[in-house]
């Protein structure tokens, strides 16, 4: 299923087409239209959305991956939140508003979204996307190794808390200092 999205500058949809090919995209000043072949069989999709506002063609841009099409459509008017993808009020049957993306950031500073929309830019809008150098960005932003606890005494810990819940299987030595991790 198709999922959209809403940020402060742009609107996002991806389009959940496996192994897609001939990806055709027209970015209209208030409509988009996509099309492409996608799946084992190399079925024809084809979408075409008049939006609920304005965008900028020459700004709007779109990444491929093996498993879908992301695109970006940038708003004529940044700043103006979209309660829905399209022009008319009708639910469109394929199309769904992707919660896991979705961030409500009508009352958010600048400072407060950061980096929360790292769309890579650059290149003919059929972007390649490095998702070794994505997961290194996003580790990194977690706080590193500094936020792991210690384990080197784990297994210390372990057996302490099992000789003391079982003081019957301490005394047979049946407790093993081994810990799978």
């Amino acid at each position: 299923m198709e999922g959209w999205y809403d940020r402060r500058d742009s609107v996002y949809i991806e389009f959940c087409v496996a192994d897609s090919k001939n990806v055709k995209i027209n970015f209209e000043e208030a409509k988009f239209v996509f099309s492409c072949l996608g799946g084992t069989d190399q079925v024809k999709h084809e979408n075409e959305v008049d939006l609920f506002e304005g965008i900028d063609q020459n700004e709007s841009i779109h990444k491929r991956t093996d498993r879908s099409v992301l695109c970006c459509l940038r708003k004529a008017e940044p700043g103006k939140a979209w309660p829905r993808l399209t022009k008319e009020k009708a639910k469109l049957t394929w199309l769904s508003v992707d919660f896991n993306n979705w961030k409500d950031w009508e009352g958010d500073s600048d400072d407060e979204l950061g980096n929360f929309d790292n769309f890579p830019e650059g290149g003919d809008g059929d972007m390649a996307f490095n998702t070794q150098e994505a997961m290194a960005k996003m580790m990194n932003n977690m706080g590193g190794e500094d936020c792991l606890p210690d384990l080197d005494d784990v297994d210390d810990v372990r057996a302490s808390l099992w000789s003391s819940s079982f003081p019957c299987f301490t005394s047979l030595g049946l407790i093993q200092k081994h810990v799978s991790l």
